[in-house]
């Protein structure tokens, strides 16, 4: 665990240091009485080598298998312990994190999302967190017991013969040094994995996503096809992960076979030398080991695989941790470009708005949205928004909820300007029902009541009754219960404009704007909407981005956009006199109706 560091992972290991503490300190009561099990076993072998067999009766037996009773216990309870506080550690790590990454993507401003994939989110607070809790766990475990572990046994080896535990360290150097020579070329490969697995996701949402849209032009194979290209991409930059992570763990295990060999090969003959009374000499020193404990050491030995092989899953571990811990940070080091002023205000909007020369240019783009707008909305008025496509109608409303910062002293509600207005005060006053109308899987009494969790049933199907959508809700089967999939696909596109309409309404906002949301709707029922959205809306105000002429014949004033700049702002009744793109707006809708009235007849 503290091998990897970053003031992301730091103020956590601090917040849950008892428990990482506390399952240490029995990791190393598991290390230390687990090598007892080796020495009872010599004694064993000495007593039968010494008394021809072992007397169960006698109290040499009753206090080994005693002494044996309490190391299991220890142990027992030992991995226990550990295993509670390691894992639990980890695991509340892992959460804060993704917790942080959520919170972190809800303050991004929309840029963000434009120039990132959403694909690539997913596979950092998925794959990557993941990688990163299993090393804060495992990685903790495998540190632990690669040092200590090694530590007491090489103490006690040492103890039994200099000789073969200098012969023990021997696979203990040669991991470090292939751990070394492995070590960044895994890292470099996990990063390309991981970068592969970005493309996977992406790819993956996309076309889940695109689904009908796939179905629709019969696109099925030519999908599958891309798909694989992407899955055989991510296959074989895993082989290669694969290849070298298999290459060290497989020398790891041909260098502990083999030192093994040698050390009850030496061992072996140290024992028989001994017994037949003429023990061996290395630099004049006679070697002297007797079977009992040689069984001790080999048991110690055979102890130090484990740690051994996990010192070299660290070295793969850690790898894999700091690449997904570096693609986790960045992310959360973003900076977050719209966030609240020093010196913001709360406070409850009436819903009078001026823009005064307002310009807007998109980051990264030269060619400014919205130049030079002028004008004034009083409170209560119902104003519309009207213009080509691309004339900047939505990024006009949008300025109203601060979703980029634009230039102060240009756009003013109740005479403060937006840019130092709190952003959750400004947005719990300012409300909007965008053009995509998006909706979540679950019912539709879940989703009318997103923007008002505590509303009431009598409530929902008030405001669902204004909108013109309670009808055909008490038709499914279910009602205000029916399940709807993500993003409405459903049901129709008129009905997942109504419900988004109709969640507009629930949060009775003082400033309410609707981008466009009855262009899905039949005449008759965008009438009966109309009609009663000044009864809704009654002393409020509300903004209508429109496509349609006819949706905005009964509102106080017309904005009206051409190319970004303001042409006009009026009454309908002025509009049809002095605005030339309303004009002919009205008359493409006049000609439009005419020939939907001949086709019907």
């Amino acid at each position: 665990m503290f091998l990897l560091w970053g003031k992301h992972l730091n103020k956590y290991y601090l917040r849950y240091l008892p428990f990482v503490i506390v399952g240490i300190l029995s990791l190393l009561a598991v290390d230390w009485f687990q090598l007892k099990i080796p020495e009872l076993l010599g004694s064993l072998v000495t007593e039968i080598k010494t008394n021809g067999s072992i007397d169960l009766g006698s109290v040499f037996f009753r206090n080994t298998m005693t002494m044996a009773i309490f190391v299991a216990i220890i142990m027992f309870v030992g991995r226990i312990l550990w295993r509670l506080t390691l894992f639990y550690a980890s695991k509340k790590i892992e959460m804060n994190i993704r917790n942080e990454m959520f919170a972190k993507a809800e303050s991004l401003d929309v840029t963000y999302y434009h120039n990132n994939n959403l694909g690539n989110i997913m596979s950092w607070a998925t794959d990557d967190i993941e990688t990163l809790e299993e090393f804060l766990g495992w990685g903790t475990l495998q540190i632990v017991d690669g040092i200590f572990l090694t530590l007491f046994a090489l103490i006690k080896m040492f103890g039994v013969s200099v000789y073969l535990a200098a012969v023990s360290l021997i696979p203990i150097l040669l991991i470090a040094v292939v751990g070394m020579l492995c070590e960044g070329a895994m890292g470099r490969y996990w990063k390309l994995r991981q970068e592969s697995n970005d493309s996977l996701y992406e790819f993956t949402r996309e076309s889940f996503t695109g689904i009908r849209v796939i179905k629709a032009f019969v696109k099925e194979v030519q999908q599958i096809r891309a798909f694989s290209k992407i899955a055989r991409k991510n296959k074989d930059i895993n082989i290669k992960f694969t290849r070298i992570s298999v290459i060290f763990e497989a020398s790891i295990e041909i260098i502990i076979g083999l030192v093994a060999a040698i050390i009850i090969g030496f061992g072996g003959t140290f024992v028989y030398y001994t017994v037949i009374g003429s023990p061996l000499h290395i630099f004049g020193q006679p070697i002297t080991l007797e079977a009992g404990p040689l069984v001790t050491f080999l048991g110690y030995f055979f102890s130090l695989i484990w740690p051994m092989i996990a010192l070299g899953q660290v070295i793969t571990n850690l790898s894999k941790a700091r690449t997904s811990y570096k693609r986790i940070a960045r992310f959360l080091d973003t900076p977050t470009d719209i966030y609240d002023l020093p010196g913001a205000m709360e406070f409850d909007i009436q819903g009078n708005i001026e823009f005064n020369h307002f310009s807007f240019n998109y980051p990264g783009e030269n060619k400014p949205a919205l130049d030079n707008i002028s004008l004034k909305i009083n409170k209560g008025e119902l104003i519309g928004v009207v213009g080509s496509v691309g004339s900047g109608k939505s990024t006009l409303v949008n300025s109203l909820l601060h979703l980029y910062n634009i230039n102060e002293g240009q756009v003013f509600i109740d005479s403060v300007d937006v840019q130092h207005i709190q952003i959750e005060s400004l947005r719990k006053n300012v409300n909007i029902a965008p053009q995509d109308n998006f909706l979540f899987q679950g019912n539709i009494k879940e989703n009318i009541a997103f923007s008002n969790i505590e509303a009431s049933e009598e409530e929902i199907i008030k405001n669902a009754k204004y909108a013109d959508i309670d009808k055909d809700i008490v038709d499914f089967k279910d009602q205000y219960n029916t399940e709807i999939a993500e993003g409405g696909v459903t049901i129709s596109g008129g009905q997942k404009q109504r419900i988004s309409l109709v969640r507009a309404y629930m949060t009775n906002s003082s400033v309410l704007i609707l981008d466009d949301v009855v262009s899905a709707v039949d005449l008759k029922t965008e009438d009966n909407i109309l009609s009663q959205l000044r009864e809704v809306r009654k002393d409020k105000t509300t903004i209508i981005v429109a496509s349609r002429v006819s949706t905005l014949l009964n509102a106080d004033k017309i904005i009206v956009l051409k190319k970004g700049k303001l042409e006009a702002f009026d009454t309908p009744e002025n509009l049809l006199k002095t605005s030339e793109t309303f004009q002919r707006m009205y008359l493409l809708q006049q000609l439009e109706n005419k020939k939907g009235e001949s086709y019907g007849k």
